[in-house]
């Protein structure tokens, strides 16, 4: 089972892209399904368990099958309860539904093992160190397909004239797929990639889909998100350096502070204006998870800690700062319950409730006239091309596979066509317009 996962190419496809397989090859108690999907607008996992819910079990008895777990927990925000009912009549005896509150960062792996199992993670670890697999609701489904991982679901949503979800050939461009939700509603707009929290502004429409994309979000060239997202690191540092009062806000709402990390985001800016290289100040970034909650939501001053914790790890590191602790002493704060942020409050703040918080999952034939696939969609080495410019191929062929002994998973044709590029990227070419060009 775990190699037939990896020749067919899946990879985590909620977050850096970790093969699977490899995932699969570790030994758990429990395996949990993270269908929080906390990032606002995003409807993509929960209209595949609603509408992907028998191939997403299968996927989990694999898993748990794999990993030799005894029980699966399926995360699911508690809103949902249509979701929760078709799943309830689905699920086997050896797994149950949790509900989840709808706050920010639920869909966070060490959050969501601290609200599911009453267990916290240490610092820099992993779902394995409290005997739990930990598995985003897309990656399942594609496990319990049991097919080339050819396609992708994502949700296109914000200032688009019909907000929905798609399943989309993997490599077709970001411009198609706003095309796809009837176009930009404003004239000048920017994109945000897999979410208004943790994502990035795209920088062509022309960039692909890949493995890991979860989704895009329109916003007016105005909106203050837009803006957010394209102050450099230099920008944010000086603004930091200069303005910070010390309040602490950031670090009181930090997620990953309220389950007893020792992350102290206000520090990291406190370094910023008195001492750089104090390594007391910088030495818990190294667990920052990047939320984004402390930049977009916390801080009164609208500063950006978020990117001075992710511009200190690389510091922290080289010095060897990392936590030295003792794990039973790990404990969350005392009012850590009452520190979650409602995703309603979040919006609001991010300006982002003036647009349809709606995401139905549509089937539309997209057929693209060309595809472009990056060699390395997954955390690990590029892939190797197994094809040649001129070659003609189908959907679910190997055109590009893991070098010996690298850590990566097989990449394959999202449609049929014939390979017009060979490099970083594999560009493919539709049937019907490289035929067009043949009789041309």
């Amino acid at each position: 089972m775990i190699e037939r996962i990896a020749e067919n190419g899946v990879v985590g496809a909620g977050g850096a892209g970790f093969p699977t397989a490899v995932k699969l090859r570790a030994s758990a108690d429990t395996f949990l399904v993270n269908g929080a999907e906390c990032e606002p607008l995003m409807h993509k996992d929960k209209e595949l368990l609603l509408h992907y819910g028998r191939e997403m079990l299968t996927g989990l008895a694999i898993g748990m099958e794999c990993v030799g777990a005894t029980r699966g927990i399926i995360g699911v925000k508690e809103k949902y309860a249509s979701v929760i009912e078709a799943l309830q009549a689905m699920v086997p005896s050896n797994v149950t539904l949790f509900p989840l509150r709808d706050t920010y960062p639920a869909g966070d792996e060490f959050i969501l093992v601290y609200d599911v199992l009453g267990k916290i993670i240490p610092p820099g670890g992993l779902p394995l160190d409290v005997g739990a697999v930990v598995s985003n609701v897309e990656t399942l489904v594609n496990i319990g397909l049991g097919r080339p991982v050819t396609h992708k679901f994502l949700t296109v949503a914000g200032a688009v004239a019909e907000p929905v979800t798609l399943r989309v050939p993997v490599g077709i461009s970001f411009g198609e797929l706003i095309e796809a939700a009837g176009g930009a509603t404003v004239d000048s707009f920017g994109v945000l990639l897999n979410g208004a929290m943790m994502g990035r502004e795209v920088t062509s429409l022309e960039e692909p889909v890949t493995k890991t994309t979860g989704g895009l979000i329109v916003l007016p060239e105005e909106h203050r998100l837009v803006d957010r997202y394209r102050k450099t690191y230099d920008e944010v540092s000086a603004i930091g350096r200069s303005a910070c009062d010390q309040c602490s806000f950031c670090t009181e709402l930090c997620p990953r502070y309220l389950i007893g990390h020792p992350i102290e985001p206000h520090k990291a800016m406190r370094a910023l204006g008195f001492a750089p290289d104090k390594d007391a100040w910088i030495a818990g970034t190294l667990y920052c998870c990047e939320c984004n909650l402390c930049s977009l939501y916390s801080c009164p001053e609208d500063l950006d800690p978020r990117d001075i914790c992710a511009h200190s790890k690389p510091v922290a590191r080289e010095r060897d700062l990392g936590w030295k602790g003792n794990v039973e002493e790990l404990r969350a704060h005392p009012v850590e319950d009452g520190r979650r942020v409602p995703i309603r409050r979040l919006m609001t703040k991010l300006g982002l409730d003036e647009f349809r918080n709606v995401g139905p999952l549509v089937e539309r034939s997209l057929m693209p006239e060309r595809v472009t696939l990056p060699v390395q969609q997954h955390l690990g080495a590029p892939c190797r091309p197994v094809v040649k410019v001129g070659d003609r191929v189908s959907v679910g062929d190997v055109i590009a596979a893991p070098q010996p002994d690298a850590l990566g998973v097989n990449i394959h044709a999202s449609i049929d066509g014939v390979v017009e590029r060979v490099g970083d990227t594999i560009v493919l070419v539709a049937d019907s317009l490289a035929r067009g060009g043949e009789r041309g």
